[in-house]
């Protein structure tokens, strides 16, 4: 069974939110909101939104927005919403806007898991753990529970039934990223969370193994130009290893899948830190939902601020792609080498690459 809910909401105000951005939406910029399927929860059925716009030739560079994957983390929805508001609002006047959209594809999935931000879990209506789900074996132990089970769908962090298909969420995530996102020249990815630490957090692949990936060259230089852009950020930028490791993470099997394609795909995690929100109103920790998300209106509206810079940089970059991504052999090695100093040694001071994680054979 799944795990318990929290008090369910009247409405669903993030889908009520992304219509509303949609109505306002002016024209042009091949705004679009359609729909990457229906699932059920509680009775209702909700849609699996999918906004996209900007550029939709495939020689463009793209950036992916998604949120809601967990539904106790509202805030990340939240987020990717705010961001989406933020590029639709400026469509009537930015000119400069529109000339990154002539050079960039974007694409929103901000509410990924209805089902459960309708039910007040983690999981989907199924009990599943969606960032779980993907057919992924970690390379060495992960933690008990938090590293993905397959003990039950009443216990957190339930992967599914081995050898079943992913959950219908998570094949929408993987098909609308096979569609719009992969084999384009550079694509990057961000997935908003919440849940962990003090700090926010840039996580990249892998989660399921500790050895660097393959484009840790890219990785190393967008952080690279977002610390000379922004000096007093507050992100830490790492690999998601360096702090635990799972099972079924859902960007690993899509990173692994990217690998066989053309171009350049770089799935990063936005995992804001919670536990900054439950230090300043400790009363938090007495609320399921307080333990993911902002409880009061003035930190709440700072956070949906402080991510749209962030947020606006990755479009910015990736648009103008060409002139800062590592174009030689020897620019990329000198990345490689100042990566793995940065996150990896003594670890893997070898500097070798892990092209492919364990795939679960159960």
């Amino acid at each position: 069974m799944p795990v318990a809910h929290a008090a369910r909401p009247a409405a669903l105000p993030e889908l009520d939110e992304l219509e509303a951005i949609a109505a306002a939406a002016p024209a042009g910029a091949g705004f679009r909101l359609d729909s990457a399927g229906e699932i059920e929860a509680g009775g209702r059925r909700f849609p699996l939104p999918v906004v996209t716009l900007g550029n939709p030739d495939p020689k463009m560079p793209a950036v992916g927005i998604f949120g809601g994957v967990h539904g106790l983390e509202r805030i990340g929805a939240q987020v990717a919403l705010a961001s989406l508001r933020h590029v639709t609002s400026r469509l009537g006047w930015d000119a400069a806007l529109h000339c990154v959209l002539e050079r960039l594809r974007l694409v929103f999935m901000p509410v990924v898991n209805p089902g459960g931000l309708w039910l007040g879990t983690r999981a989907n209506p199924a009990g599943v753990d969606l960032m779980r789900n993907a057919p992924v074996d970690a390379v060495a132990r992960v933690p008990f529970l938090v590293g993905g089970q397959r003990i039950s769908a009443g216990l957190p962090w339930y992967r599914g039934p081995a050898g079943a298909p992913m959950q219908p969420e998570a094949e929408a995530v993987c098909a609308t990223v096979e569609r719009e996102l992969l084999g384009r020249p550079l694509t990057i990815s961000i997935d908003c969370h919440s849940g962990f630490g003090l700090a926010d957090r840039i996580w990249f692949p892998w989660a399921c193994s500790p050895a660097p990936v393959e484009h840790l060259p890219e990785l190393h230089a967008l952080d690279a130009l977002f610390g000379a852009a922004h000096p007093h950020h507050r992100y830490v930028f790492e690999p998601q290893s360096r702090q635990y490791l799972a099972h079924g993470d859902l960007w690993d099997w899509l990173y692994a899948r990217a690998l066989d394609r053309p171009g350049v795909f770089l799935p990063l995690t936005l995992e804001m830190g919670s536990w900054l929100w439950i230090r300043k109103n400790p009363r938090q920790l007495f609320s399921r939902r307080g333990i993911f998300n902002p409880l009061i209106d003035h930190r709440q509206a700072r956070v949906l601020r402080r991510h749209l810079a962030w947020l606006d940089f990755l479009m910015r970059a990736a648009a103008s792609h060409e002139r800062w991504l590592p174009a030689t052999e020897a620019e990329r090695e000198a990345g490689r080498a100042a990566a793995i100093a940065r996150w990896y040694a003594p670890a893997r001071a070898d500097g070798r690459t892990a092209r492919t994680p364990a795939r679960s054979h159960e």
